[in-house]
Formats: C-alpha cells, sequence, structure tokens
C-alpha cells in the first residue's frame, strides 16, 4: 500500500474471511509496514446500498486515502462503490449506469478470494437497491477497475466448495456471453475463448480441492479474464435473467446465473451456431465429426453436464422462484435492454416463457 503513497486504509472482508488465517498475516503484514487500517466486514452476497452507505460512513470518521478488499465480488464491489462515493460524493444510486462519474476513485487493491466475478479487472460494479428490488450495474472501464489486482490461489482454500462452484459458473458465463455478444470483437474472442478452455478444464478439480494450486490459478487468472473483456462487450440473457431472480429471491448471484445458463443457451444456439461451435472446441469436445448445428448443440450439452457435475441445481424451482415473480421478472428483463448485446432478440413474452421453462 506504501507504493500507493498510503499509509492508513480501509480494509474490506466479509466475516468469514476476516476471521481465515490468510487474512490475520495480511493484517501482520500492513502492521510490520506501520500502515494503519480499520477494517469493515458487514458485507452480505449482493450487498446493499444501505451496506455501501454504512461502509462510506467508516471511511468519512478518518478518510483513509487507499482502500483493501479481501475477499470475493461482493467485498470488492461494496470497495468500488465507497472509493466512487469518496472522491465523487452523493449516494451510489446516482452514479447507476455507464460512465456516470469522472473523478478517479480512491486506489484500490483487491486480492480475490473466489475465483468468479472478476470484479477486481472489471469496469463494473453491482450493488443492490433494496427500495425498488433491482440490482444497480455502475459501469466505467477505464475508472472501475482495481489500481491493483492480486491473484493468489492460497487464499482460496478456505472457500466451501458450493461457493467455488458458484463462483466458477460465474466467471464460466462472463466469459461465454462475452464472446456471443453483438459487441464482440476477435480481440476479446480471444481473451473469452481461452477463459472458457481453462474453466471447462479446471472447474472440476478446483471444487473437488481448492487447495489444487493448478486448478486455482487457472480459475482466478480465467474469472479475470473474462472480467476485462465483459466490460467492453456486455453480457447477455443468461445474466439479464439472474439479475432479476437475485433482486427477488436473493439467490446468490453464481448460482442464479449457473440455473439459467442451460436454458438461455438452448434459446440463443439458433443464432449464432458457428460461435457455438467453437465453444464446444474450447470445452474440449472433438467437433470434427459433426456439423455446425451438432456441435451447438453438443456445447448446450456440455455446459448442462459441466452443471451437473459440480452440483448446480436443475432448476429455477429448486432455488426458490416462484411463479407469480415471472410476469414481472419478464418485464424488467425486457426494460433492462440487454438486446444490445444478446445474440438472439428477445421479447417480453420470450422472457415469460424461458422463466417458466427455466422453473423445471
Amino acid at each position: 500500500m506504501s507504493d500507493l503513497g498510503s499509509k492508513d486504509i480501509l480494509i474490506f472482508s466479509d466475516p468469514n474471511v476476516a476471521s481465515t488465517q490468510i487474512h490475520t498475516q495480511i493484517e501482520n503484514v500492513l502492521r510490520e509496514n506501520d500502515i494503519r487500517f480499520e477494517i469493515f466486514t458487514d458485507i452480505e452476497p449482493d450487498p446493499s446500498a444501505t451496506t455501501v452507505e454504512k461502509a462510506y460512513k467508516i471511511w468519512r470518521v478518518s478518510q483513509p486515502s487507499a482502500l483493501l478488499a479481501i475477499g470475493g465480488g461482493s467485498t470488492i464491489d461494496v470497495a468500488k462503490a465507497v472509493g466512487i462515493l469518496a472522491t465523487n460524493g452523493g449516494r451510489i444510486h446516482d452514479y447507476e449506469g455507464i460512465d456516470k462519474f469522472s473523478i478517479p476513485p480512491l486506489p484500490l487493491v483487491a486480492i480475490p478470494t473466489t475465483a468468479g466475478t472478476g470484479s477486481e479487472v472489471s469496469g463494473s460494479c453491482v450493488i443492490t437497491d433494496t427500495e425498488r428490488d433491482i440490482k444497480m450495474s455502475i459501469r466505467h472501464a477505464r475508472l472501475n477497475p482495481a489500481r491493483v489486482a492480486i491473484l493468489d490461489p492460497f487464499v482460496l482454500t478456505t472457500l466451501p466448495a458450493t461457493v467455488a462452484a458458484h463462483a466458477g459458473m460465474d466467471a464460466f458465463v462472463h466469459a461465454f456471453e462475452s464472446y456471443l455478444s453483438l459487441q464482440a470483437s476477435p480481440l476479446t474472442d480471444g481473451i473469452n475463448l481461452y477463459a472458457i478452455e481453462l474453466i471447462s478444464k479446471h472447474i472440476r478439480s478446483f471444487v473437488a480441492n481448492r487447495a489444487n494450486f493448478e486448478s486455482g490459478g487457472s480459475m482466478l487468472s480465467a474469472a479475470a479474464l473474462a472480467g476485462i473483456s465483459f466490460g467492453l462487450t456486455g453480457l447477455g440473457n443468461v445474466h439479464c435473467m439472474a439479475r432479476f431472480v437475485g433482486a427477488f429471491f436473493h439467490v446468490p448471484h453464481g448460482l442464479s446465473n449457473a440455473v439459467c445458463l442451460p436454458y438461455v443457451s438452448e434459446f440463443n444456439s439458433s443464432a449464432c451456431p458457428e460461435k457455438f461451435s467453437r465453444v464446444a472446441q474450447a470445452m474440449g469436445i472433438d467437433t470434427g465429426q459433426l456439423t455446425v448445428t451438432e456441435a451447438a448443440q453438443a456445447a448446450v450439452s456440455a455446459m448442462k453436464s459441466l452443471c451437473d457435475d459440480i452440483g448446480i441445481p436443475r432448476n429455477l424451482r429448486e432455488i426458490g422462484v416462484k411463479e407469480e415473480a415471472i410476469p414481472k421478472m419478464a418485464q424488467l428483463a425486457f426494460k433492462a435492454d440487454y438486446n444490445r448485446w444478446n445474440p438472439r432478440y428477445t421479447t417480453e413474452e420470450d422472457f415469460v416463457k424461458l422463466f417458466r421453462t427455466a422453473m423445471g
């Protein structure tokens, strides 16, 4: 932190991470370097604007000059939000959307403890507005990534298997939807295909044993690669649907993405079968004897198998989604205008059908 010119910092972590040996070691290093710090740990999954305001109040008391986030995407997103408010003022609601702030946030060092969101390098942070039951996306490709990101598979060793599975699938969906995006480019295609390849190869062994450093390092790298690219390309219907599943039913983001993935993939495959065929190859499928359509369907099947292998529930009903919420979620999904990025145009009625199909 001294390299950033900071001798006083605010640390963000959740209660579980704060109790680990890794967190204690980081605190000891800071003390040895005479860096003063306070710790904010009141962070929940899919953090709310209320949580951001609590953390911002802590910052305002001593006004440390830099931030350190040790945790998953939720922790890093809260730190990003506080960094924005510290230099731009107002409420985090003021910055919902794209490029809504212009003053660089406080310097942030991020140490991800899950291999999932890629928030440490992405241009976005997601904060839940509980008053409106929506997730606000605050995006700025240049100013929102952390100043420094440290990817160390050692910090993943205490991660529960279910969290590893959900986070890993979040990274997969980032790469997959960024690859399919209408705003994709040859550069982002290369990044995303490699991320898909890494995740497909390593997620099973990583979920089985988080102390497998080769798999953990590969998952962290893949999550960061996808985090870099999706800020440039946008995402698609999986994230669109998962956004409202999470807001309405408080389902972890990675889990809601993973459950929606097979259903949306089936819907989108006809729009870009050639890209689905390349996804199949990245997932390790020999497509040499398959037609493009067959290879595209093989990719969908491979995603279903991947979800099954790491214990992802098969439908929305299993994770607590209620049928009566579908019309409202579909309406909001259509209004969110992911048609800017999703490869197949999707009407409100299409979203109704997708949600109902995904109910199982």
